[in-house]
């Protein structure tokens, strides 16, 4: 088909899309090209913005390291991460669901812990938290024998794969739940955060005068052949970003109750008030256990 004006590029596109052998390639491709032009259409993108967009493109990749993840970190803020889970999980999306983002800092490996051990690997200052977990099927149902790999910041808001201060694998550790679903250990208490601002993301946040703060959660990956690999944060309700994190991921159901207290802890003597303690019942969905890809090294 030979072009003779921009109305005929659309078709000759299509035509060529809908020749792809694989249905679903198919059916992402023809639906791609249907939404991007439709959006150049829309916003009468002009060739300097087309230029600059391509130029944004190549920075993001470039961005990547080791360490850091800047598409997964663009992809959060545009509440891409969070729709993509929701509509995968809790039956469409029409459900609750422990479902959550994988965000940009999971490892592979951490160290196996046994239940009631501590994920704190180095001097790392903050107010002692004990979490208290189950892991069960839509049925309620107690699910023994589940890998549940747990990370979370430190309490100045670092991951420490960010902080040289903090030891290789600090608040990361993998537990096993026993016969009743359950998995406890302790750590410190996490606070809320800026997601990293020096990149794309960060140019992104202040041209739409948005903070880059997400409020304080604890990671978990949950593996267990039979079922869907569960990838959840629980997040501290009394948070002040609770109601606006940067990435779109807070659901209802995953507001967890981080009670504080402040008497002595009852079978802890050496753990001086204040203390922090979490209980909360994380959800399985059956289905194909397959772990995702690292984001980081």
């Amino acid at each position: 088909m030979l072009i003779e004006r921009q109305q005929d590029v659309t078709p000759a596109v299509l035509e060529v899309m809908k020749r792809t052998q694989d249905p679903r390639m198919r059916e992402i491709m023809v639906s791609l090209v249907t939404h991007l032009h439709g959006f150049i259409r829309d916003v009468r993108l002009t060739e300097a913005e087309f230029r600059d967009a391509t130029a944004i493109l190549n920075e993001i990749g470039a961005l990547a390291s080791d360490t850091h993840n800047e598409f997964v970190l663009m992809a959060g803020s545009l509440g891409v991460s969070s729709l993509v889970c929701l509509l995968n999980n809790g039956d469409g999306g029409n459900t609750e669901t422990s479902q959550s983002l994988l965000g940009p800092f999971w490892r592979l490996n951490s160290p196996r812990v046994g239940n009631g051990g501590t994920i704190v690997r180095s001097d790392t200052p903050g107010d002692p938290l004990f979490v208290s977990a189950r892991v069960v099927d839509g049925a309620g149902r107690p699910i023994a024998g589940a890998e549940v790999d747990v990370w979370h910041a430190s309490p100045v808001g670092l991951y420490e794969n960010q902080d040289p201060e903090q030891a290789e694998m600090n608040l990361r550790g993998k537990f096993t739940t026993d016969a009743d679903g359950r998995f406890w250990f302790s750590s410190v208490m996490m606070v809320g955060y800026p997601i990293p601002t020096d990149g794309v993301v960060g140019r992104l946040l202040k041209a739409q005068d948005r903070h880059p703060m997400r409020p304080a959660h604890l990671h978990a990956l949950i593996f267990k052949p039979g079922f869907k690999v569960l990838i959840s944060q629980v997040y501290d309700s009394n948070d002040p970003h609770i109601g606006s994190d940067v990435q779109f991921g807070v659901t209802k159901a995953l507001l967890g109750d981080f009670v504080r207290h402040d008497e002595p802890h009852p079978v802890e003597p050496g753990v001086s008030a204040p203390w922090y303690s979490l209980d909360y019942t994380y959800v399985m969905e059956p289905g194909e256990a397959v772990l995702p890809r690292p984001p980081i090294k």
